[in-house]
C-alpha cells in the first residue's frame, strides 16, 4: 500500500467533466456467501446535461437482471433524480426476486441457534434443508424529497409488496419439506395461518431527510441522515397492522494528510435504528426500509446492507441498532479510454444489537414442551447478543458514481451461535452506506 501511495502522483490526472448520457453495463459475474456465484446483467444509465452537476448525474437508471447459483433470481428497474422536478428529489423502484430456497433463520437473532449440521447432503444424495424455505416477492415504491431549507428535506413515499411464502419443492432440492423450522413456527403457531402463505402490505412514510454530502456516490464530506415512520394497514384481517420507526445517520469526515495523491482518507460511520409497533407479518420483518436505497435489497439485520460478516437477513426482531464504521482510503486515481477510475481500499468494523424482540414470548411458550425453564432463560438472554464483523473491502470507480465492491469480514461472536461463518465475502456495486 505505501509503494502504491507513493507512486500515485504518477498516475494522477486531471478529472474530465462528464456531460450527456454515460452507459455502464457489466455482466453480473460475482459471489455471495449467502446465495453463490450470480450471472446476468447490471449497471447504471447516468445523464449529466452540460456537466453541470457533475460528478452527481441529472438522471440515473438503474438495472439487473441476475440469476444466482444457490436459486435466486433478481430483476430491477428503477430511477433517481434531483432534477426531474424543481426543488424535489424523486426515486422509483419496480423490484422482483424468487427464491426458492431462502435461508429462514427464525426470530430474535442467536435466540434461535442455526446448526449447519441441520443444512448439509447426505450419503445417499439427498440433503438436510432445515433452515430454508421458499419466498418470492413483488416491490414497488415511489419516494419524493422536498426542500425545506437548505440541507433539510421533508420526505413522503409508498410501497407495495406481495409476498408469496411456503415450503420449497422437496422433489426438486432432494430434501423433505416438512422437516424445516419454518413447517415447525407455524405448527407451534409462531407463524399464524393467515400469514404463512404470504400476502399484500401497502406502506405508507412520511419525515425528514438531511444532506450535505459532497458526492453522493462516495462523499468525502458531510451528512446524509433521515427520520420517518413507514406504517401499513391490516390487508389480511389477521391483526397485521404495524407502524414502524425508522433513523439513519451517516457521516463522512476528510482526513487531511496531504501527501496521497489520490485524495485524503475518509472516516465514515453510519448508525441506524428500527423498531417496530403493532404486530407486522413475519415475511417483512427483514425488511430496512430506505428513503433512497443503495442496494437492490435492503434488508437485516445481517448482510451487505447493514451487519457484514453475519448471515443474510439473520437477526429478524422488531426493533434492532447498528453502526458501521470505516476508513476509505484511495489508493491511486487513473485513466482509461478517456473514463476517470480509482482504486480504494475500506477496513471496516461492523456492530449491532437487538432492542426488541420479535413474538419473544410466543416462542418461549412454543419451546416449553422441547427444554427446560433454564433453556428458555438462556434463550431470552441470548436474545440480546451484541454483534461484532471486522473486514476489509476493495473498491473501483468508475467516473466517480459506479462503484465495484469486493468485501471480507468475520463475524467474532463465538461459533455456537451460528450467526456468521467462518468467512463473509461479498462481491456487488457501492459501498454499504
Amino acid at each position: 500500500m505505501l509503494l502504491l501511495l507513493t507512486a500515485a502522483g504518477a498516475f494522477a490526472q486531471e478529472k474530465a467533466v462528464k456531460t450527456g448520457w454515460k452507459v455502464s453495463p457489466f455482466p453480473a459475474v460475482s459471489y455471495d456467501s449467502n446465495n453463490g456465484f450470480q450471472y446476468g446483467v447490471f449497471g447504471d444509465i447516468y445523464n449529466y446535461g452540460d456537466g453541470t452537476t457533475y460528478p452527481d448525474p441529472l438522471h440515473k437508471i438503474s438495472f439487473e437482471a441476475s440469476h444466482f447459483t444457490k436459486g435466486r433470481s433478481r430483476f430491477r428497474l428503477s430511477y433517481d433524480s434531483k432534477y426531474l422536478i424543481p426543488s424535489m428529489r424523486l426515486t422509483v423502484s419496480a423490484v422482483y426476486v424468487s427464491d426458492p430456497l431462502y435461508q429462514f433463520y427464525g426470530y430474535n437473532g442467536a435466540a434461535s441457534v442455526y446448526d449447519p449440521d441441520l443444512n448439509k447432503k447426505l450419503e445417499d444424495g439427498s440433503f438436510l434443508r432445515f433452515n430454508s424455505m421458499q419466498r418470492s416477492f413483488f416491490q414497488a415504491f415511489a419516494n419524493v424529497q422536498g426542500v425545506i431549507s437548505g440541507p433539510l428535506n421533508w420526505a413522503a413515499g409508498v410501497t407495495y409488496w406481495y409476498y408469496k411464502t411456503g415450503t420449497f419443492d422437496g422433489s426438486k432440492f432432494k430434501a423433505d419439506p416438512g422437516n424445516t423450522l419454518y413447517s415447525q413456527y407455524i405448527s407451534r403457531g409462531l407463524i399464524d395461518q393467515k400469514e404463512k402463505d404470504g400476502g399484500h402490505v401497502l406502506e405508507l412514510r412520511a419525515g425528514l431527510a438531511y444532506n450535505s454530502r459532497d458526492i453522493e456516490a462516495a462523499p468525502n464530506r458531510g451528512i446524509n441522515a433521515d427520520i420517518f415512520l413507514n406504517g401499513a394497514p391490516d390487508f389480511t384481517g389477521g391483526g397485521h397492522a404495524y407502524l414502524r420507526l425508522c433513523a439513519n445517520f451517516s457521516h463522512f469526515v476528510s482526513i487531511p494528510v496531504g501527501f496521497i495523491a489520490a485524495g485524503d482518507p475518509v472516516f465514515a460511520y453510519h448508525i441506524g435504528f428500527q423498531h417496530t409497533w403493532g404486530n407486522a407479518p413475519f415475511y417483512i420483518q427483514q425488511n430496512v426500509p430506505q428513503m433512497v436505497p443503495r442496494r437492490m435489497m435492503s434488508e437485516g439485520l445481517g448482510g451487505n446492507s447493514t451487519l457484514r460478516g453475519l448471515y443474510e437477513n439473520r437477526i429478524l426482531a422488531d426493533g434492532f441498532a447498528w453502526a458501521n464504521l470505516e476508513l476509505r482510503i484511495k489508493l491511486f486515481k487513473f485513466q482509461l479510454f478517456h473514463q476517470d477510475f480509482y482504486l480504494a481500499t475500506n477496513p471496516f468494523f461492523d456492530f449491532g444489537m437487538i432492542t426488541k424482540p420479535y413474538r419473544q414470548e410466543q416462542m418461549y411458550l412454543a419451546t416449553l414442551d422441547l427444554a427446560s425453564t433454564q433453556a428458555n432463560e438462556e434463550m431470552r438472554h441470548r436474545a440480546q447478543t451484541f454483534v461484532m464483523s471486522p473486514g476489509i473491502g476493495l473498491k473501483l470507480a468508475w467516473n466517480e458514481n459506479f462503484i465495484l465492491s469486493a468485501e471480507v469480514a468475520r463475524n467474532l461472536n463465538a461459533p455456537a451461535l451460528g450467526l456468521g461463518g467462518k468467512l463473509w465475502l461479498n462481491i456487488i456495486t457501492n459501498y454499504s452506506f
